[in-house]
């Protein structure tokens, strides 16, 4: 008799065994994932691949003298001094020389034109300038600022920025009609990262319908939600492009003094990824 109930019991046991791997399988299966949509690894030589990356140019006058910002550098064009891949790297290098009606000469990378996104993962991977004046900053803006109007109002993401009289850390901000720093209600966060000048980390943005989280390589640090309220809390359901630059001086670079004799100063970096989030 025990001989006959134990092959009943063996057989519970696998089916048990069973249906618990494959709910185990069935979760694993089911978690979300990243998938690598666009990127560039920097492999090759020269001036930025133009298939993917155009440039701001200027001091931009008439209509936004200094970007806005009282910014002292003229962003250039195609000129290996200031962007250039060399060794399997971006780099990004402001200059002091004379240029247009600029002191300084530096490059801003855009992806408007070539390439913009709706929710994702970005990942760039950086080392950064230092020295007071510098003002590095990766970031995105709205490909179509009619649909809200100028900014603030259009949005602003900032994956990371810093500057050079505060050089161990690094902030992430949004930036919307209702939020913003010149009436003080900009929404942001800070992280120190005192080797950030001479070691590679991942600036991280995870983009979603309902939030937005900024790492500096897997450590979360601002979280952007949205309240449900409207575009002027919460306008980043439009396409985006991606933006990487150093600027020089301005009302936040150049808030304690510009180390002049410190340059050239540049940013490189290693790789930039965006992944599209797949549903299982």
């Amino acid at each position: 008799m025990m001989g006959v109930l134990r092959i009943p019991y063996f057989f519970i046991y696998v089916v048990i065994l069973i249906a618990i791997l494959r709910f185990e399988n069935n979760i694993s299966v089911n978690v979300d994932q990243w998938k690598l949509v666009w990127s560039d690894e920097f492999n090759y030589f020269g001036l930025p691949d133009a298939t993917k990356w155009d440039y701001d140019t200027g001091d931009g006058c008439p209509d936004l003298c200094g970007w806005g910002n009282n910014e002292l550098q003229y962003y250039t064009r195609d000129s290996l001094k200031n962007a250039r891949v060399e060794n399997g790297r971006l780099i990004i290098e402001v200059h002091k020389e004379n240029i247009g009606s600029r002191e300084f000469s530096s490059a801003k990378l855009v992806t408007r034109g070539k390439q913009d996104w709706k929710y994702g993962k970005f990942v760039i991977r950086a080392k950064l300038p230092t020295s007071r004046g510098i003002w590095s900053a990766i970031w995105m803006m709205p490909t179509d600022t009619s649909i809200y109007g100028r900014w603030p109002k259009c949005g602003e993401i900032d994956i990371m920025e810093n500057v050079g009289f505060d050089p161990d850390t690094v902030e992430a901000s949004a930036h919307t009609g209702s939020y913003y720093f010149t009436v003080g209600t900009q929404k942001h966060n800070r992280m120190a990262v005192p080797d950030c000048d001479i070691t590679f980390h991942d600036y991280v943005l995870e983009w979603e319908e309902l939030e937005y989280r900024i790492y500096v390589d897997t450590t979360l640090y601002f979280t952007f939600k949205n309240e449900g309220t409207g575009f002027m809390e919460w306008p980043f359901d439009q396409q985006f492009y991606l933006i990487l630059n150093i600027a020089y001086g301005g009302n936040w670079g150049g808030a304690k003094g510009m180390d002049i004799d410190q340059l050239p100063q540049k940013m490189e970096i290693d790789y930039v990824r965006v992944f599209k989030k797949i549903r299982n």
